[in-house]
């Protein structure tokens, strides 16, 4: 559990710790150069409870405090926590249950219950709502490029994936996500339990908000190279790339795409104003003009408008299209 002035909700989140139906735990609690007073709590904290271990670093950042803190932890499982976030009872329990019943899996995160406004952060809750769909590791390895599959302080790792994967990499991009991706592209195997065992909160201050490491453009740079290994990895060179969405974010995003090597030859679109142009010398397509061409092209769908995706989804498998065979979503 990494630690910046958290002394707010520091005794919530460890008291959520302490109510665990399995006892058997250690928190490695990395202090990262608090100033108000959290370090001193979290000292006294372990003074009561043996199990609570603290690190007290300078302000290094979110990836030194992580990895130091995987570094100093003694289990055969890391659970990832934060100081304003919520365990509910069963979590340690249902996490440790599920990875020792599936030793294919090296990492499981959760359901999460959104501890925010919904009216207030809509964008956040629907986030929350798409997060809590995506639970098999099928359906995480197609969807890793739309957004993050997990939320991070959901997820418990087996210790050894650390040693044999790599750790977080410091860099102008979500140190989380790039994890993710690294490890399925490398092979290891991501899931979830089916169980709601989180409340993760969301606070103003929080660091996803306000840090341009988790702005979009960092989201999609960063995605680009993965993305693009992907594509040249499962899908046969003789197939042309198309892109559902001629709209000027996806057109940029075809631009990071290309940068990678990738050749994107046309796109789809169902305006039909925009059908028949080009944009950017590439001719624009109606999404039934497309259909026939299923075994020529790969399709990636890149239009985000909530609903947008559900509505492809089910336009191209209802056309005999296959998800993560003939086109795959990313955002």
């Amino acid at each position: 559990m990494p630690v910046r002035d958290a002394l707010a909700t520091l005794p919530r989140a460890l008291t959520s710790l302490r109510v665990q139906t399995h006892p058997n735990w250690e928190l490695v609690a990395v202090d990262d150069g608090s100033t108000d007073g959290s370090a001193e709590w979290l000292v006294r904290a372990a003074r009561d409870d043996s199990r609570v271990r603290v690190l007290r670093r300078g302000p290094e950042g979110i990836v030194a405090a992580l990895n130091a803190g995987i570094e100093f932890a003694s289990g055969e499982f890391i659970a990832r926590f934060d100081a304003d976030d919520e365990c509910l009872p069963n979590r340690l329990a249902s996490q440790w249950r599920f990875l020792e019943g599936h030793p294919e899996v090296g990492a499981a995160g959760t359901l999460v219950e959104f501890g925010g406004n919904e009216g207030a952060q809509a964008g956040y809750a629907a986030y929350v709502a798409w997060l809590n769909s995506v639970v098999e590791p099928e359906v995480i390895a197609w969807s890793r490029f739309i957004e993050s599959p997990f939320a991070h302080p959901s997820l418990m790792v087996r210790t050894s994936v650390f040693r044999e994967h790599g750790v977080y990499r410091e860099g102008p991009f979500p140190e989380d996500y790039e994890l993710w991706l690294r490890w399925l592209e490398r092979g290891v195997c991501l899931a979830k339990v089916p169980e709601v065992l989180l409340r993760w909160h969301d606070l103003p201050m929080r660091l996803s908000r306000r840090d341009p490491r988790y702005s979009p453009d960092a989201f999609f740079q960063m995605k680009a190279p993965y993305l693009a290994r992907w594509l040249r990895r499962h899908v046969a060179p003789e197939r042309r790339c198309v892109l559902w969405g001629a709209g000027r974010k996806t057109r940029r995003r075809a631009e990071w795409l290309e940068a990678e090597g990738i050749t994107i030859s046309a796109y789809v679109d169902i305006d039909p104003n925009k059908q028949g142009s080009r944009r950017d010398g590439r001719v624009v397509m109606s999404p039934e003009a497309v259909v026939p061409l299923r075994e020529a092209v790969f399709l990636i769908g890149y239009v985000g408008n909530r609903g947008a995706r559900d509505l492809q989804r089910a336009f191209l498998v209802g056309n005999g299209w296959r998800e993560g065979t003939d086109f795959l979503f990313a955002a």
